[in-house]
């Protein structure tokens, strides 16, 4: 059986055979080449299929080169649409780059300055066996987070270095509030505050249309009262604000001559989020309507929750002969909390990779895992099982006062609805010096409860927004807890430069 490597390497030879023969002329309406122009048309053409093929080799610093290169030949002599293609490229090249940062000498370096007491014996078994790392260009390249990722999965170095309030934040998971009505939600909190995006004004030529999808809180079943204003250049708004629905933004498209100095982008927000109390009878677990489009919706296989086969087997090996839909959701919640320890994973470059491997299908094969990783891995699980399952996102305020980027995840019990669980904030009772008895209750309460401090902006990963950020563009796409940005005058990753220079600032107005 051939694998899937051999069928992406045909795709490119394909394409690499198309692309060199196709163009004779400019693409962009000009009028055929010159003798010189297509001479410097043939050497960027063969340094863009050295890109391709360096690619295809997993050589991220090679491919670069020769993208950067044939995008500098393509723009000399006009050819827009070729440049763009090269560029676009590049920068999937270069965010590979970005994470997998460190070579062998540099990643030892770095786990014996974080990691106190670590043994070279040690430090070989981890970048052996466990670190997150590539082979590009002739050596082997790790995963810039190792020695955090090190620490996560050796906890008991974590419990030691008192990294976390704990105090703080079981401040809502200790409290013994109930709900005090039969809904679920309780315990309002209305928070009140701003995003803001700053791109520099150098990455911008004057020319072309800066195009964003800006982040919004949306309405969802835990959040609601939600209001959006004072959007900055609002006059270049081109759908939305979107609040309801599956994901809250809004889209502009800013002509890059309106903007003087640097783009600021703003708007002012407030939403109330609600505590969640479910407390599940097993026997009052209704049938689901397998026939509802929601039911189909997040049943399904999806770009970055993906139910394969070895999935399934093992969600039915988890669950063993339990039939109770709610019992089976906690049992893979479960697993998920104590199978697979927190890390951070390279999303960029996941998410351009060819052939596309889904981020829940990643963590199970490989063991490392973030909030997102997580809950798309827990929710591929239930979706396996027949259980509808999402990955919420956007941010939480339960661990600090100031918001931070988090996914975690609902399923759905019919006769209860979408219920709540976050297996990332369950472990952070692992890196802490508590009781078992504390270890247990606080875990217990996120695998059906949730704090009052989230931000929510999508209901799950891979959302759909009008209009669909285009295939061949280089945007982290599964999630917005940021703006997505497409500038395509620009040679840099202004999507990239845009994550970086945005910022959500909220207070909590208590009762």
């Amino acid at each position: 059986m051939r694998s899937e490597f051999f069928y992406f390497t045909v795709a490119v030879a394909l394409f690499l055979a198309f692309f060199s023969g196709c163009v004779e002329t400019g693409t962009n309406g000009s009028d055929a080449l010159s003798d010189s122009q297509a001479q410097v048309k043939a050497s960027a053409d063969s340094l863009f299929n050295t890109g391709m093929s360096e690619s295809v080799s997993g050589n991220c610093r090679g491919a670069l080169a020769g993208f950067d290169e044939a995008m500098s030949l393509y723009k000399s002599i006009g050819l827009k649409e070729e440049a763009l293609m090269a560029k676009n490229q590049g920068l999937i090249a270069s965010r590979t780059i970005l994470e997998y940062s460190l070579n062998e000498t540099e990643a030892k370096v770095m786990l014996r300055e974080k990691v106190s007491g670590i043994t070279d014996s040690e430090i070989d078994d981890w970048l052996l066996n466990s670190a997150q790392k590539i082979v590009s260009d002739g050596e082997t390249f790790y995963y810039g987070e190792t020695a955090a990722n090190y620490l996560y999965a050796n906890y008991e170095l974590l419990q030691k270095e008192d990294i976390i309030d704990f105090d703080y934040v079981t401040r809502e998971v200790f409290s013994g509030r109930m709900p005090d009505s039969d809904s679920a939600y309780f315990n309002p909190v209305y928070y009140r505050g701003t995003e803001k995006c700053v791109i520099p004004g150098e990455v911008f030529t004057g020319k072309g249309i800066v195009k964003v999808w800006f982040p919004l809180p949306l309405e969802t079943e835990s959040q609601n009262d939600v209001s959006v204003s004072n959007f900055s250049y609002e006059e270049y708004i081109v759908y939305g604000p979107i609040t309801e629905g599956q994901i809250g933004y809004v889209y502009y498209e800013i002509p890059a001559e309106k903007i003087e100095g640097d783009l600021v982008l703003t708007a002012d927000i407030g939403f109330k989020s609600y505590e969640q109390g479910f407390y599940v009878d097993p026997d009052m677990v209704l049938t689901y309507n397998t026939t509802d489009p929601e039911y189909i919706l997040y049943t399904a296989s999806a770009r970055d929750i993906e139910i394969t086969d070895e999935i399934k087997a093992k969600a039915l090996e988890i669950i063993g002969d339990e039939k109770n839909p709610y019992l089976q959701a906690v049992m893979i919640y479960s697993h998920i909390i104590e199978t697979y320890p927190y890390s951070h994973v390279p999303h960029l470059s996941l998410d351009t990779a060819e052939p596309k491997v889904a981020e829940s299908t990643y963590m199970f094969n490989t063991g490392h895992g973030d909030c997102g990783t997580q809950s798309m891995l827990f929710s591929a699980m239930c979706r396996s099982l027949g259980i509808p399952a999402r990955a919420t996102g956007g941010y939480q305020m339960i661990l600090q006062e100031t918001p931070g980027t988090h996914f975690w995840a609902e399923y759905y019990i019919e006769g209860y609805g979408w219920i709540p669980c976050d297996p990332t904030v369950a472990e952070v009772a692992d890196w802490v010096d508590i009781t078992g008895d504390e270890r247990a209750r606080y875990k217990e309460y996120f695998a059906h409860n949730l704090d009052n401090s989230r931000f929510v902006i999508q209901k799950d990963v891979d959302a759909e927004m009008t209009p669909a950020i285009p295939e061949d563009a280089v945007v982290l796409r599964l999630v917005r807890q940021n703006p997505a940005v497409i500038y395509d005058e620009s040679d840099e990753d202004v999507d990239l430069i845009a994550e970086m220079g945005f910022m959500v600032d909220l207070k909590a107005d208590l009762p």
